[in-house]
C-alpha cells in the first residue's frame, strides 16, 4: 500500500485556485446584479417619465 504524500505547493495551489474561483464567482454575481439594478432603474425612470408626459398632456 502506497502512501501518497501531498506537497506542500501543490496544498497552496489548490487553495490558490479555489480563492481566484470564488473570486471569479464574486466578480460574476456582482456584474449580474449591478446590470439587473441598472435595468430596473432605467425602467423606472421610463415610467416615470411617461407619467409626467400624461399629466402634461391632460393639463392642455
Amino acid at each position: 500500500m502506497k502512501w501518497y504524500v501531498i506537497d506542500h505547493f501543490n496544498v497552496i495551489s489548490i487553495v490558490y485556485l479555489i480563492i481566484i474561483i470564488g473570486l471569479i464567482a464574486l466578480f460574476v454575481v456582482s456584474f449580474t446584479q449591478f446590470i439587473r439594478r441598472l435595468l430596473i432603474n432605467s425602467s423606472i425612470k421610463s415610467n416615470r417619465s411617461i407619467e409626467i408626459d400624461k399629466k402634461l398632456i391632460n393639463k392642455d
